[in-house]
Parts: structure tokens; sequence; C-alpha cells
């Protein structure tokens, strides 16, 4: 991006810290090595990194004035083991109350979402917020209908010596898709559990890093909703019949352009889990 970015040198401690956090070498030292100099600006990628590092304000980037630069008050932040105690208690809970999650929970977990680094610093993560339980209902029958007519093309006996050669693990859950249209059909929800809240996080279809960067955005967003006290999960079968839906029923209900790479159901939880359980022995090779 082509920026007007300047280095204010009554204020510059030529630190060179600037020089050392930019990805995109914008900066430079004087020959004399006594200043520091923007370079080549046309290489910035508006990450605010030199913003962000300057102790002194010396770095002036007309994308961050200084209504947008905040301090940091360190000893505000949480302790490491805080942060692990946070990670070890959250879970993917589907014990779900009726009630709506509170409007400002909402927000908060979709800033948190927001905040998630993005490949080149594009930020073209954009998120679709449903609460309306007439579209909520529309999306899970939408889905359960993309699985019904995967079963049926699985199932049928022109197509299924050729499909299940080149497809065993599809066909070996072809039991569980069957399992969904009985829930369906039954009352139940598989799709969302009864989920008062559904996320869709989506980018441009031409983003060759949407999927990386959705699901870095989902994992800041289960984090924010876990520290609340709000029930989420991954909604897979979701996104497993978005990609199937070749037709985009459900992007054309909600209006997304693009692609929707990850989804987080959300709901008010009938309770917390007492206790966090340890994980498989963690698989590390070390060189």
């Amino acid at each position: 991006m082509e920026t007007n970015l300047k280095i204010d040198l009554t204020k510059c401690i030529r630190c060179k810290k600037c020089i050392r956090v930019c990805p995109a070498q914008v900066f430079s030292l004087s020959q004399s090595g006594e200043e520091v100099l923007v370079r080549h600006p046309e290489n910035c990628i508006g990450c605010g990194h030199c913003v962000a590092v300057c102790r002194t304000g010396a770095v002036l980037h007309p994308e961050y004035p200084a209504s947008r630069v905040h301090s940091i008050n360190r000893a505000k932040l949480p302790a490491p083991e805080e942060v692990m105690l946070l990670l070890k208690s959250r879970r993917s809970n589907r014990a779900f109350t009726d009630k709506p999650v509170p409007a400002e929970a909402l927000e908060q977990i979709l800033e948190a979402a927001h905040r998630a680094p993005t490949a080149s610093n594009m930020q073209q993560i954009e998120f679709t917020l449903v609460t309306d339980p007439a579209v909520l209902k529309k999306v899970i029958e939408l889905s359960t209908g993309i699985f019904s007519a995967m079963a049926r093309k699985l199932n049928n006996f022109l197509l299924k010596p050729f499909l299940k050669p080149f497809m065993p693990e599809i066909y070996e859950n072809l039991p569980r898709l069957r399992a969904l249209q009985a829930e369906f059909k039954a009352g139940k929800d598989p799709i969302l559990r009864h989920a008062t809240a559904l996320i869709l996080i989506h980018t441009p279809s031409d983003n060759r890093f949407g999927c990386q960067d959705s699901n870095l955005a989902y994992q800041n967003g289960s984090l924010m909703a876990e520290s609340l006290g709000i029930s989420q999960f991954y909604t897979g079968f979701l996104c497993i019949s978005l990609q199937q839906d070749k037709q985009k029923k459900i992007c054309k209900l909600l209006g997304i352009r693009g692609t929707i790479h990850a989804g987080m159901a959300l709901a008010v939880p009938e309770f917390p889990f007492p206790n966090y359980i340890d994980r498989q022995k963690i698989r590390v090779q070390r060189f």
C-alpha cells in the first residue's frame, strides 16, 4: 500500500525497534547511522507494528493517528497460569438453555475474533451474526437438506460402484448422515444443537489464506466466549454442508458473498464444567 509514512526526528530516539519489527522492510538507517529513514513506504502492509513498538510516538502513520494508539498496562495482563487454566477449561459444551446470549457478550466475542492476525495483514475477515430463531431454523433445514441430498447420491445404485472406491471415508460416515436425518425428522437440531446464536466467519472467495485467517479468528472468539461463561462449539457439520452447497443456498439466505470458512454456535449454558481433564500425551518432535 502507498502511504505517507513519516518519522518525527525530534521524537525519534534511534532505538531501531521499528526497523527490527517491520515485516516489509519499510525502514532503514541512514548511511551515517544517526537517523531512521522511511526507505520503502510502498512496501507497507499497514500492520501497525512500527507504531505499536514506538514508545515516543515518533512514527507517524496515517492509518494510525493518536486516537487509534493505546498504551498497554502489562500489569493487568493475565498470568501464564491463568491463560493455561482458561485453555484447559475450554470445552465444546452443547448443553444449552433457551436464554438468549447477552448482546454485550456477543459483541465482545466478535471483537476478540476480529483481533486475530491475518496473512499479510489483509484484514478481509467478515462476520455474520444470526440470532433470529426463524433464520437459525432455516439454516438448520438447509444444512440437513444438503446432507439428505448427499446420502441419496451416495446410495444411488448407478453411482455407488464408481464413487465408493474413491471415497471410502465418505461412505464410512454414511450412517452418521442417516442419523442426522433421523434426528431432524424427530424434531431435534443435529446441526446447531438448539444454539440461540450463530457466528459465521467468511472472506472474499479469492483470499487464498481465508481458511487459515478465519480459523484463527474462531479460536480468539471461542476463548473469549469461555472467559464470559458462554457455551460454544465449532459448527463442523454446518461447515461440511457448506462445502457441498454448490448452489450456495445458505450464503444466499444470509446475503454472504464469498466463502464461509468457520462457524461458532453459541448459547447460555445449563451448567459449567467443574473439572478439566488431561489430554493424551503431547506428541512433539524435537531437533
